[in-house]
């Protein structure tokens, strides 16, 4: 079934980005993973090419288009050379919507800038290490003192730790308050106290680099507040459904190009004579994926659509989050089971998209969260 969500422009801007990807990242991407991390020459040639900050305003440096789908040809052309270490997503889909709702006039031009010329790299830092989807027991706690927050605890699981320049932080800002006790700081690269734990150790998306941060008396300027005190959860809430949106693009473009190559493996290995898409079995499997990845593109293409309208919601979001995640880690495992023993050997791409699959129907809310999130929907 054809797609017809992109335009002619969106095709135009899909060959820059094909090229940028085939050529800048996956000749390297199998040394980034031995290295754990890709490099920040990486981030700057990508700004060079338009590839950050397709959303922000042209005055700070960006592509000054208010369009999601730039965002997904970005996120679905890292996902076909299985650039799964490139940190490009959770830059433009998950931090870009903080600074630009949130940011004042002040902060937008001070970090702006640097976002889309890939100077300066984001990351957001939520989960910790006794809490991960119960963000009210976050435990990372600032206080007031002059013009300043102090800013203690730690947080783990975070996507560009090593290589961020700014971090947003959750923290308790008034442990009274419950829910609305929580506020949003940016930390800055060298701000004494802010420091980095090591590069964790993943199953997959080794060239990811994902790490403990820790903040020891952080001082952080009450112009580094970012939104309203107190409204961190607000704003979370706000910000979540186009980060669950952005990990469906990813999921369904994986799934595709993960089931594409297994097409053709199945035309060309032979068993017993003939090719292994000759047996009812294999056609039936490809058959079953075929269908589900199809749907789960045009739902995905509604919901982009929702969300450029400005109608998409929570649960929405988590819908299409918790299936399409869910989707495409049965159809890697699926593919590698027709791939036989060589999907199992990292020299496939599909033994990688197997590994790679796996986190994502945990970050950005587990499977479980997000059926919680429906069901309450429901009233149930």
């Amino acid at each position: 079934m054809q797609r017809n969500l992109y335009e002619p422009e969106h095709d135009a801007f899909r060959d820059s980005v094909r090229t940028f990807c085939e050529k800048q990242i996956a000749p390297f991407h199998a040394d980034w993973e031995k290295q754990g991390i890709v490099p920040r020459e990486l981030w700057l040639d990508a700004g060079k090419q338009g590839l950050l900050g397709t959303d922000v305003p042209e005055e700070y440096g960006g592509g000054g288009v208010s369009d999601f789908r730039y965002n997904c040809v970005v996120a679905e052309e890292v996902t076909r050379v299985g650039g799964s270490g490139v940190g490009f997503t959770l830059h433009n889909d998950v931090v870009a919507p903080y600074l630009l709702k949130l940011g004042t006039d002040e902060q937008k031009q001070r970090w702006l800038p640097g976002f889309c010329s890939g100077e300066l790299i984001t990351a957001i830092a939520m989960t910790e290490p006794g809490t991960g989807s119960d963000l009210q027991g976050i435990k990372a706690a600032a206080k007031k003192d002059g013009d300043d927050w102090v800013l203690n605890g730690s947080k783990t699981f975070i996507t560009n730790g090593i290589n961020a320049d700014l971090v947003i932080v959750v923290a308790q800002t008034d442990p009274e308050a419950g829910a609305r006790g929580f506020s949003l700081l940016v930390v800055e690269r060298g701000m004494p106290g802010f420091e980095r734990g090591r590069n964790l150790d993943k199953v997959g998306m080794k060239a990811q680099d994902t790490a403990e941060l820790f903040f020891d008396n952080v001082r952080v300027p009450t112009r580094n507040l970012l939104g309203t005190e107190g409204m961190g959860f607000v704003h979370l809430m706000d910000c979540l459904p186009q980060e669950r949106l952005s990990i469906a693009v990813v999921a369904v473009a994986a799934a595709r190009k993960v089931l594409d190559l297994t097409v053709d493996y199945c035309k060309e290995r032979k068993a017993f004579g003939k090719p292994i898409g000759s047996f009812q079995h294999s056609r039936f499997v490809l058959a079953e994926l075929e269908t589900e990845v199809c749907i789960a593109e045009q739902y995905l293409d509604r919901c982009i659509a929702e969300h450029n309208a400005r109608r998409f919601e929570v649960k929405d979001a988590a819908m299409a989050k918790w299936w399409t995640t869910e989707l495409q880690k049965k159809v890697v495992d699926s593919c590698v089971q027709l791939h036989g023993g060589y999907g199992y050997m990292l020299e496939y791409p599909v033994a990688k998209a197997f590994i790679d699959s796996r986190v994502q129907t945990i970050y950005g809310g587990t499977t479980e969260i997000m059926k919680e999130i429906v069901g309450r929907s429901l009233g149930v």
